[in-house]
């Protein structure tokens, strides 16, 4: 009997298997889709797995059964998902205090980084910077004698020249009358300190400081000494006295149109400036600008009346205790008195260490008890009356200020430090306050 019918035969049987196989396959896949996906493998009602081998099921189901499962053809069947732990966000993650100490340090940083830029713009233009802050401060000062000419219907720009020209006369007016003052009295005055050394050095003889001549001899070869061994550095200090000099008479003269400009057309200038701030913020900056100014002139009228004060008391003071330049000492009490703080402990030594190579140990004595009585008046009647509250500024933020400004730009910035430190206040209070009126 031949062979191939039966092949044929087996090959038809393993064909109908795989048919039977690919619908129980198919049966199961709808039962799933239909179920909604109750019960892995399972029907909707919780039955069994079409390919599930029972307990009456039959051998050859469960061979068709392994056999499904391991042809290559086969479809594979649902696989489990794998859950992973879940990841926090990194910014979640980070402690709340390290987000507001990094938050801070990097707004300090850009903060810190703008203002060094700032720093080495004025450093580079300083000579322009101080003429203009000085020309502000002049017209602070000048500025009410304008508005009162122009009151009395006198033309703006005459009433403007003629307040400028008297202003820079009665300034020019002092220079001349303090060189000239110590220019006639230079001889005499080193005649007395001569005279005052050899006083000071019979007193610390006979003192109970047991100090003898010997260590004074010592002590004024050291000086000797000193002077010769600099004398290259005094020299090359007096020849760049003459870059100081010029650099000082083109500060003066941009001080001096500085100010006509800003005592002529302040308020167009003031305009003009408006326009360069961004308009969401140019409201507050508007209100905060005549506050700043008023402050501004404050500060500088209380400070001359002040400095005035201080230097005739003080000058009357030492006058009479025969103190020899008397009035020269008054005219630089005047000027310091524009650095808060140091100005008036710098002028005061000044007076005393005059008093004491001129006059002696009990003149300077009597002349610092004068200088400290009239600083204590000043300090704790005169400021708080005349400059009031608008301009107060706290002691440590004075020192730390006059500091900053000396370092930065000398004598110079020393002067501007205090008012631009009160100025600076006084905007940020008036922008504050203009905030809180837009929420509320």
């Amino acid at each position: 009997m031949s062979r191939v019918p039966g092949w044929l035969g087996r090959l038809g049987a393993g064909l109908s298997g795989w048919g039977e196989r690919l619908e129980r396959r198919r049966a199961q896949i709808e039962s799933e889709e239909g179920a909604g996906g109750d019960g892995a493998g399972g029907d909707g009602a919780g039955g069994k797995d079409a390919d599930a081998v029972g307990p009456g099921d039959s051998p050859d189901k469960a061979s068709d059964r392994s056999a499904q499962e391991s042809a290559p053809g086969a479809a594979p069947g649902p696989v489990p998902a794998v859950v992973l732990p879940s990841r926090p966000d990194p910014a979640s993650a980070v402690p709340w205090g390290m987000r507001v100490a990094a938050e801070a340090g990097w707004r300090l940083l850009v903060l810190a980084g703008t203002v060094w830029v700032l720093m080495r713009i004025i450093s580079s233009v300083q000579l322009l910077v101080l003429s203009f802050t000085a020309a502000l401060l002049i017209t602070a000062v000048l500025q009410p004698t304008v508005a009162r000419l122009t009151r009395y219907g006198v033309p703006r720009g005459l009433a403007t020249s003629l307040t400028a020209i008297l202003g820079f006369v009665v300034m020019g007016l002092i220079g001349w009358f303090v060189t000239w003052q110590v220019m006639e009295n230079i001889d005499d005055l080193s005649d007395q300190i001569q005279d005052g050394i050899d006083e000071l050095r019979d007193w610390l003889l006979a003192s109970p400081f047991h100090v003898t001549e010997k260590q004074i001899n010592d002590i004024a070869q050291n000086l000797r000494e000193a002077i010769s061994e600099n004398t290259d550095t005094i020299t090359s200090a007096g020849l760049e006295g003459v870059t100081v000099i010029v650099e000082a008479l083109t500060g003066i003269l941009l001080t001096m149109f500085s100010t006509l400009f800003l005592l002529y057309d302040g308020k167009r200038i003031w305009q003009w400036t408006l326009k360069l701030v961004p308009e969401a913020a140019r409201p507050g900056i508007a209100a905060a600008g005549p506050r700043a100014w008023q402050t501004l002139t404050a500060y500088v009228r209380g400070t001359v009346i002040v400095a005035l004060i201080d230097a005739i008391f003080i000058g009357l003071g030492i006058y009479f205790l025969d103190v020899p330049m008397a009035v020269p000492l008054a005219v630089f009490i005047f000027l310091f008195a524009f650095i808060p703080l140091v100005g008036a402990v710098v002028s005061g030594a000044l007076a005393v260490v005059v008093a004491l190579v001129t006059q002696g140990v009990f003149t300077a004595i009597m002349t610092l008890a004068v200088v400290l009585a009239v600083q204590q008046i000043e300090g704790h009647v005169l400021q708080p009356f005349i400059l009031g509250r608008a301009v107060r500024v706290h002691p440590l933020a004075v020192v730390l200020s006059v500091a900053a400004g000396g370092m930065v730009a000398g004598i110079g910035g020393a002067v501007v430090a205090v008012p631009l430190v009160a100025v600076t206040n006084t905007v940020v209070g008036s922008l504050r306050a203009y905030a809180r009126e837009r929420a509320g």
